[in-house]
């Protein structure tokens, strides 16, 4: 069975009061739009059409992508009308139809649904709501079968009481679905084309409605103002720290934990309170991350120890190495086995070897450091000379000593030593000392300033 995906994302979104068109207001740092993309690629269709209107430019650059089509509804004239602005473009066997503001939807709930599809049945995904407000009514007959769906503003009192409500998903064989768009018609309480009305005229012409329901009814539910928005986000922060739990992580408070990205976990995996990943995470066994850190496009081998208040993005830790507190790794960080970055310290596109250690208050940017080595406080590599970064490569057993300046391009030998204080601008041999100070003179009989006094 082929599928073509039509997403509705068209919608204004005034209740957001925001110039961003509502489906790109994002959940977990994805927009809604982008949330529900994901799940359509996973499904491997033909094609996903996007039908955009408010914002649409906006809505067209940041959804563009291989396979991604887009239709315009330049007047908003209902969800029907929407749905046949795409109609042109869809050639599969069957149409699934999502709402781009609707974005914690479940892969395997939507699956569930195009296997109840065939010629002569369509699937619809309805869900049981404590407080069905807003929802239109699922419309069954004495024997349970689905007659049709009423919108709120439609319904009958007696309809009103019904808790089954359409969620709006939909999947339909595209013949059927081009035949009843074009019986549509905007008699109602909206003046708008409904798409729901399709379901009464699949049972006037025989076709048999299956439903579906979500596992929860957050996959369903959508965001038209911020409370929704954040309402949604707790909801995708709970999944996830669920799923990782489940995976053998343990979260010292799940409510206080946030999710950005794709992120990937081993076994015996320890998380403290206030720790966001974001973009693409691996995290593997008996690894040990802190409170308020930031961990975005890095991997953290095996026993790595990531202590309080670091932020590392585009790093690699490796195995029993640890870093922090106020640890800041940059984009081309890595530590080797056993190495030790320090409270206050600085890297950039730096590497050190297995068992270096630079423990506190220290820049290192473009550097190699060799095993074993010891960079003292308060070095900083001096990598950028105004127009061009340079590096600085340091052997085993390099010992750095405290307030050094490594003027790049320089290299110190393996086992050399530089004295504290020393602006290195010259290789360093071997076994060396490089010393590069002004020598010390004392004053005799120099007096101290003492202040003026106060008139």
């Amino acid at each position: 069975m082929s599928l073509d995906i039509v997403i509705l994302a068209a919608g204004q979104g005034t209740r957001m009061r925001s110039a961003l068109p509502k489906v790109l207001h994002p959940v977990a740092g994805r927009s809604m739009l982008g949330h529900v993309i994901h799940s359509a690629q996973q499904l491997a269709p033909v094609g996903i059409h996007v039908v955009v209107g408010h914002g649409a430019d906006q809505v067209r650059q940041q959804a563009e992508g291989p396979g991604i089509g887009f239709a315009l509804q330049a007047q908003q004239l209902g969800t029907g009308h929407a749905v046949a602005q795409a109609l042109a473009a869809l050639t599969a066997d069957t149409v699934l139809i999502l709402y781009g503001d609707v974005p914690l939807i479940q892969v395997g709930t939507l699956q569930r649904l195009l296997a109840r599809v065939a010629a002569n049945r369509i699937g619809l995904l309805t869900v049981e709501l404590a407080n069905p407000t807003g929802y239109g009514r699922i419309i069954r007959n004495a024997e349970g079968v689905v007659q049709a769906i009423v919108e709120q503003k439609d319904a009958t009192p007696e309809q009103l009481a019904i808790r089954e409500g359409n969620t709006g998903i939909l999947a339909v064989p595209r013949a059927h679905l081009a035949k009843w768009l074009g019986q549509l018609s905007n008699h109602n309480a909206q003046g708008e084309y409904y798409l729901t009305d399709i379901i009464a005229m699949a049972v006037a012409d025989g076709v048999e409605v299956a439903t579906e329901q979500p596992e929860g009814t957050a996959e369903v539910q959508g965001a038209n103002d911020r409370r929704q928005l954040a309402d949604l986000e707790r909801a995708y922060q709970q999944r996830e720290a669920e799923r990782l739990m489940a995976a053998g992580v343990t979260l010292r408070d799940p409510a206080r934990f946030d999710v950005r990205g794709e992120v990937s976990v081993g076994r015996d995996v320890l998380i403290d309170i206030n720790v966001i990943l974001e973009g693409q995470v691996v995290i593997e066994d008996d690894v040990q991350i802190g409170p308020n850190c930031v961990i975005k496009d890095s991997t953290l081998k095996r026993g790595a120890v990531i202590k309080a208040n670091s932020h590392l993005e585009g790093a690699v830790v490796g195995e029993g190495a640890d870093a922090g507190p106020f640890a800041r790794l940059r984009p081309g960080s890595e530590l080797g086995a056993g190495a030790h970055v320090g409270n206050f310290v600085e890297l950039k596109n730096a590497r050190l070897g297995e068992g270096a250690k630079a423990g506190h208050l220290s820049y290192l940017g473009d550097a190699d450091v060799g095993a074993r080595s010891n960079i003292g406080a308060g070095t900083i590599t001096c990598n950028y000379d105004g127009a061009n970064k340079h590096r600085t490569v340091m052997g085993e057993d390099v010992f750095v000593g405290s307030n050094s300046a490594l003027v790049a391009p320089v290299v110190l030998g393996a086992g050399a030593t530089t004295a504290a204080g020393s602006t290195i601008t010259q290789d360093v041999p071997a076994g060396q000392l490089g010393v590069a100070r002004g020598r010390q003179r004392n004053v005799d009989g120099w007096k101290r300033p003492v202040k003026a006094p106060k008139p």
